[in-house]
This record gives C-alpha cells, structure tokens and sequence, in this order.
C-alpha cells in the first residue's frame, strides 16, 4: 500500500532564510523575508517552540502573543532535528547542501552511524563535515561583525565549531543572562549580527513534554525576558524569534518496537535518524531491489501511521532540498517519518535508548515544521 508523499516547495521561505534576509536587511536590501532595513540585528533561536505548542500557551506568553499574528510562521524544514535545522540557520542551506541529515546519520568512510549534536571526531570533523561556510563567516570577510550567544557547555561543542564559524561566542548561564549579554553587545558595538540560543524548553519536551508544567514555566520565563529585552531596543535594532522544530508528546503506549519484525529490518547495516524519522542504511552496493523491499515492507505495515519513503523518492519530493552528490550517501536508503502520534525504536540486543523520551520530533508534520517567526524593533513593520 502506498501513501501520497508530502512534498517541499522550492520556493517556499524557511529557516534557512533567517539569517541572510536579517543580513540583507543590514545593507537594506531586499530580502526573502521581506525585512525592512536595521542598523543592528538580533535572531533569537528558541529550540523546539512550535507555533502549535505557542498558540497552545499563548495565554502565557503576552509579549510573544502580540507579535504572533496569523502570518507570523515559518516553515522549519526537515528533517525537524536540531543539528540539521541549526546547520540550515547557520549557513542559508538545506540539509541537502550542509549534509547535517539527522539526529544520528550514516558517515560513510566511517561505517557507522554518528550523532550529529555530539559525536564529532575525526571520522566526522566539524570544518569539513558541514559543508558550507556559515552566514557569520560570510559576513566576517565582508567586515562584518557576529556574536553567538549560548550557554557555556555549547561554547566549543562540535557542533558550535560546525555551524557558527566566523561568529565570536559568548557564553551565558541563563535565559536572562543572554539577553542581558545581547544587549552588552549591542551597547558596546562589538557586532551587527547577534544570534541568541535557548535550548531550555526542547531538554524540558523531550524530559516531561510540552504539556508539561516545567515546560510551561519555562515559556513564561522566555517571554517575560523576550518582552524585556524588546523594550530596550533602540532605533535601528531589529529583533527575530524563531524556532528550530516544533514538538510532539509521544506516550509509552504509542512507542513501536521494530526490530523483531524480521521483514522490517532485512538487509538493514544500520539505523539513523529519529525515533520519528527513521532512516534505515542497507549495505552501499545493495541493489535498488533490496531498498523497494524494505520500503514495501514498511509501507505494508505501516503507511496509516507513517510516510515511508525511499531515498530517490524522497530527495525527489524536495525533504532535503537540493542535494549534493557528497551527500547523498549520507542519508537513508528508506525513511520511515511519522505522521500519527507515534515513536519507532529498534529494541534489538535490548536497545532502550532514547524510550523515556516524551517530547519528541523529527518528521514532517505541521506541529514539527512549522515555527513562529516573529518581528519586533525595526523588523515589527516588515
């Protein structure tokens, strides 16, 4: 049984888009997302706020709710991971181009498969294994001036040397720590471009869930300093909130152990992915009849709650954007995306990591891609 692939519309604006139109706007040029001209810009990265979840709390969240006005969204991208979407932040590129293709992913010279948020070695190194250079990068050999703001465990992860070269960073402890460094650095005019971090509210989806009280004190937390911050801001300071992914809460009942179904994991070397984004890695010189087996098999048993996808049919419905021939092998021969409330887990040789997981992400739902993209200083007219 087959089901209709969701596709991605090349000329739809994405998160991908964030940071060059706040980079356009600097030299008030025009730009995808149609940002006014600013002397100064400030992107805040809020990880796993989805516009579902805000527009769920938004009654907690008053100076996030006036500025969350129908049209303020955003598409994510995919997979709605936080490496890949950060890496389509970073550098203006799709996942196809910066090769970050999930949570875990496939290093071929490696033979294995690799977390992309903290497995970085040399089989994996960050200069090389992201691919493109950075939009701070970019801006610094035009004179332009970035700061990254995060928290100080981040300061020199794998990850930050991947996807925020060229950007000076600075560590902050707390959610009112880095807005309050945004605003030193805005003062000092030590650079144009700030990037701000918040993972805060994804560690507490994935912990308790996004329904979660934790979770919710968390939202009022960002919004109070969110709003204090908007109030300080000068003329010519513009001012972005957005988001790498939206969440789901998954329950324990509505996790699906796979890897004891012989047909589902037949030929499969390797697991990659999300629990609800799998991909699935055969052996490289497997011929195209083993992955449209894999895919059938799939498909038969799990199409009313999943889309599955081979890798030509997804690269060919636009998932990873254009993609390069580097790259290609990094992602899996069948993709397994949820697209009911459900989780997927290998559970072989007693696997259970990553089951105690509530807040979960990954697939191409509308409550994971789509993430609030709001405007305020001298962006609120754009």
């Amino acid at each position: 049984m087959s089901t209709m692939l969701p596709t991605r519309a090349a000329g739809e604006p994405t998160l991908a888009d964030v940071l060059p139109s706040c980079v356009a706007s600097l030299g008030g040029e025009p730009n995808r997302l149609g940002l006014p001209p600013a002397s100064r810009g400030v992107v805040v990265l809020v990880d796993g706020l989805g516009a579902a979840a805000l527009r769920a709390r938004v009654g907690h969240a008053r100076a996030l709710a006036r500025l969350f006005t129908k049209r303020a969204v955003l598409s994510s991208g995919f997979p709605t991971t936080t490496a890949a979407a950060l890496a389509s932040l970073a550098t203006g590129t799709a996942p196809g181009q910066h090769g970050l293709v999930g949570y875990t992913a496939l290093v071929p010279a490696a033979g294995r498969v690799l977390n992309q948020l903290s497995g970085w070695n040399d089989a994996m190194p960050p200069a090389t294994w992201q691919r493109r250079p950075t939009v701070f990068e970019r801006e610094a050999e035009a004179g332009v001036a970035s700061a990254a703001i995060g928290p100080a465990q981040y300061a020199d992860s794998g990850l930050t040397r991947a996807i925020l070269r060229g950007a000076v960073y600075t560590p902050a402890r707390s959610i009112a720590d880095r807005f309050a460094a945004a605003r030193r650095v805005l003062d000092e005019g030590s650079a144009e471009l700030v990037y701000l971090y918040v993972p805060e509210l994804d560690q507490l989806a994935h912990a308790k869930g996004w329904e979660s009280d934790r979770w919710l004190a968390a939202l009022e937390t960002l919004d109070a300093e969110f709003g204090a911050f908007e109030r300080t801001l000068r003329r010519g300071e513009g001012l972005l909130l957005t988001a790498d992914h939206g969440v789901v809460d998954v329950p324990a009942t509505a996790q699906i152990v796979f890897g004891e179904v012989p047909e589902l994991v037949t030929g499969v070397e390797h697991v990659g992915g999300d629990p609800r984004c799998l991909q699935l890695y055969l052996a490289p010189d497997a011929p195209a009849a083993d992955r449209e087996r894999l895919a059938e098999a799939w498909r038969s048993r799990e199409s009313a709650r999943a889309w599955v996808a081979t890798r030509d049919e997804a690269v060919g419905a636009g998932w990873f954007g254009e993609v390069d021939a580097e790259v290609l092998p990094r992602i899996g021969d069948v993709l397994v995306a949820a697209r009911k409330l459900v989780a997927y887990y290998d559970g072989r040789g007693g696997d259970t990591s990553g089951r105690s997981m509530i807040g979960q992400h990954g697939s191409l739902t509308a409550e994971e891609t789509m993430v609030p993209l709001l405007r305020a200083g001298a962006y609120a007219a754009g």
